[in-house]
């Protein structure tokens, strides 16, 4: 046996391909439908840290705080395999999500709070100047400033949300790493796994380089 035939073995790369297929596409599922979660629970939570009375404040600080603390593996196990015990049960694919949502709402978050921070209080002057209501000073004025601004590192939480999809694999769902998994104890050969990282790079490294490319775009617009 040599280094080729061990993890870089063609045949068994072809003939595990079509789990590993299957796989990534319900860990696209898992990271999609989490990443939107995250999203708009994110958003929320941002807007109602800076409006709403001080004890839901102090809540969400707490809230952020805690799920950015806590390793998702934790989370994950809790929510499958605790919360049965106090009457509700999710099914493996509704616990990824939830772990995952709850944990990239806590970032995002921060950086929506981040963002909108960024905005220029003249600009939250000018709109109440001009009488306009908290909601529409938000989403008319203070959003679309904050977006732009926000843009690079919440593509950059949504690349990590989709690597996490991996532990997805605890809760017996079967995604990409699940699947690599199986094919390699079947196989008896660590190829499977070499094709699903080359999946994970294929998959996100076009992200990446969105990033970058975003990144470097919003510095040349504030020159």
């Amino acid at each position: 046996m040599n280094i080729l035939n061990t993890f870089f073995n063609v045949p068994v790369l072809l003939d595990s391909l079509p789990v590993l297929m299957m796989g990534l596409l319900v860990t696209l599922e898992i990271g999609v439908v989490s990443i939107l979660v995250g999203l708009a629970g994110g958003l929320v939570l941002a807007v109602a840290r800076l409006y709403a009375p001080g004890l839901v404040r102090t809540l969400i600080v707490a809230y952020v705080n805690v799920f950015r603390s806590i390793p998702l593996l934790v989370l994950l196990i809790v929510v499958y395999y605790a919360l049965p015990f106090v009457g509700i049960r999710l099914s493996p694919f509704a616990s990824a999500v939830t772990a995952l949502g709850l944990v990239s709402a806590a970032y995002t978050a921060e950086i929506f709070r981040a963002g909108i921070e960024a905005v220029p209080n003249g600009q939250f002057e000018a709109s109440a100047a001009l009488g306009l209501s908290n909601r529409h000073t938000m989403v008319d004025v203070i959003l679309p400033q904050a977006i732009r601004i926000v843009i690079p590192p919440l593509t950059n939480n949504s690349i990590n949300v989709m690597k996490d999809t991996a532990l997805a694999s605890v809760v017996a769902m079967p995604d990409l790493l699940k699947q690599a998994t199986q094919a390699q104890a079947l196989a008896a050969n660590p190829t499977p796994l070499i094709g699903a990282a080359l999946i994970y790079v294929l998959l996100l490294c076009p992200m990446v380089l969105l990033v970058a490319r975003l990144e470097k775009h919003l510095n040349r617009g504030k020159r």
